[in-house]
């Protein structure tokens, strides 16, 4: 049997579905020609009969796509197929994927029809899409609800009828790992064409077992496997491809599987996603979340500096991702606090380990997560708790009209010296009082990431922004919560500039010490 599994993508068609508002061509294009790059075999790009603009976007993508086969999903109706193969005609190579729901619970309320007519309306099917193309793929939709004798004497018709890919999904997310691996099994020993076609699971995740569905099914003998990026799409979403290609790359001793994918695309690809998409991806989630290579144990943080196979079983760099973290918190131990002061340049004799360490410790139960600027401030301004904030927001104000100008006015304590600034902005109230912060600061920063979360809920809820900027080629992190969300903007700016005065001073106290030696 094949080693090779085929990933069949569907993050433009499944995976849409899910999002609050459409996507654009443009977006659409963006995310195709990323999953391209990515090596992605087949790419479901949408449901063209479904509206004007999906039309369109398969239609555009068709054209641009040269490299993974592009495919479009149509209902077991003339019009969707004839429409499906209107849009793709300009791909040099195409699918058609066809799907018509076989369990019984299906039939009888949402198809009003039986077994029989089930079968004839999908060989009729097959037979107008291969006048347009010889790849045709069938879905047998709610196949894991589907009578065993009844899912083989289809899949056996629809292999005779030219089939060369069959679908078997999981439509509900309703099974079990050793649940599909069965089903997969009986269509190889009960169909007596199964060689002719290759075997397809579409899983979801609302038992979260999605991604397990598919590793069981590829074992029993599947060979393609559909899902999407991020694991996006209806209710708890599909089978995660990134998590699906990994688990095959690094468990190859046991499935002795591969894929064509590009590995270190993997991490790109997943964060265009995720921001076209607008869906963040959790900290947690797995192989690209946020924390999968972060560690904040002083355990783990030391296990990790003398080998990183010690508690990483994936090489950060396989999946195209650069920065790992050690994340600073009450949790770490020496080691990481070491390791972050070599990253930044200082030598041992620069600084006593034992009382930064100390101070190290005190900061972090403070203050939750620390920063490598935090340890500078420690080691070279001896307690950072000793040291009051440099800048204090005393007062701000601000006028703001829809689709106008915005204008703040800014009080700032800077070092117990009163200064007032106001800007005025076509980009809204919080960018006004950025402005007006950072002409009294005269800080060249340049904001990377702005973040709301409501803390809470009802007219009580509590907004925590989070923002991150670029300082002199490095990154200060600022956090601001209240009620107003305005002034909690503020607080994470006023947050970010006391960071970079502190950082400032170091470099002052540095240079005294040089001097002094």
């Amino acid at each position: 049997m094949n080693s090779k599994i085929i990933i069949f993508d569907t993050t433009l068609r499944d995976g849409e579905q899910a999002l609050q508002a459409s996507l654009s061509v443009k977006q659409k294009l963006k995310i195709a020609l990323s999953l391209e790059k990515a090596g992605i075999d087949i790419i479901e790009v949408g449901f063209p009969i479904s509206s004007p603009g999906d039309f369109k976007s398969v239609q555009t993508i068709s054209k641009n796509i040269k490299n993974s086969k592009i495919c479009s999903l149509a209902r077991c109706l003339n019009k969707d197929i004839d429409t499906a193969a209107e849009a793709m005609q300009l791909s040099n190579s195409f699918r058609i994927h066809i799907f018509l729901a076989t369990s019984a619970l299906h039939m009888e309320y949402k198809l009003k029809r039986n077994f029989n007519e089930i079968i004839d309306m999908a060989i009729s099917s097959v037979k107008r899409a291969l006048r347009y193309t010889d790849d045709v793929e069938f879905s047998c939709e709610d196949a894991t609800r589907t009578t065993m004798d009844n899912l083989c004497r289809i899949v056996e018709k629809l292999i005779q009828s030219g089939v060369k890919t069959i679908n078997i999904p999981d439509t509900v997310g309703y099974s079990i790992p050793n649940e599909l691996s069965s089903i997969i099994h009986n269509l190889f020993k009960r169909v007596p064409n199964i060689d002719k076609s290759i075997i397809s699971v579409h899983c979801h995740n609302d038992l979260g077992m999605a991604v397990g569905n598919s590793i069981a099914a590829i074992q029993a003998g599947a060979r393609q496997i559909e899902g999407t990026i991020n694991g996006i799409g209806e209710r708890a979403g599909n089978t995660a491809l990134e998590e699906i290609i990994m688990a095959i790359k690094v468990r190859k001793d046991i499935l002795g599987l591969s894929t064509n994918i590009k590995h270190k695309e993997i991490y790109r690809t997943s964060q265009i996603v995720s921001q076209i998409c607008n869906l963040s991806i959790p900290p947690n989630k797995a192989i690209v979340g946020k924390n999968a290579f972060a560690h904040s144990s002083g355990i783990h943080q030391d296990g990790v500096l003398k080998n990183r196979k010690n508690y990483e079983i994936i090489e950060p760099s396989s999946i195209g991702l650069k920065e790992v973290k050690l994340n600073l918190t009450s949790r770490s131990g020496r080691a990481a606090v070491k390791y972050h002061m070599t990253e930044m340049g200082y030598n041992e004799n620069d600084y006593n380990i034992d009382e930064l360490y100390k101070d190290f410790l005190k900061l972090a139960d403070k203050k939750g997560q620390v920063f490598d600027y935090d340890l500078e401030a420690l080691a070279f301004i001896k307690t950072q708790q000793g040291i009051e904030e440099y800048f204090s927001l005393s007062f701000f104000s601000v006028q703001s009209i829809s689709n106008g100008l915005s204008t703040a006015s800014v009080k700032l304590l800077c070092g117990g010296k009163t200064f007032i600034e106001s800007a005025t902005t076509k980009n809204g109230p919080i960018d006004a009082v950025y402005q007006a912060l950072n002409r009294i600061a005269d800080y060249p920063i340049i904001l990377q990431k702005y973040q709301l979360v409501a803390k809470g809920k009802g007219r009580d809820a509590l907004g925590q922004v989070d923002i991150l900027v670029e300082y002199q080629k490095r990154k200060f992190h600022g956090i601001g919560l209240a009620t107003d969300i305005i002034e909690s903007s503020a607080q994470a700016m006023v947050s970010v500039l006391n960071n970079i005065w502190k950082i400032n001073q170091v470099n002052k106290r540095l240079k005294i010490l040089k001097k002094d030696k």
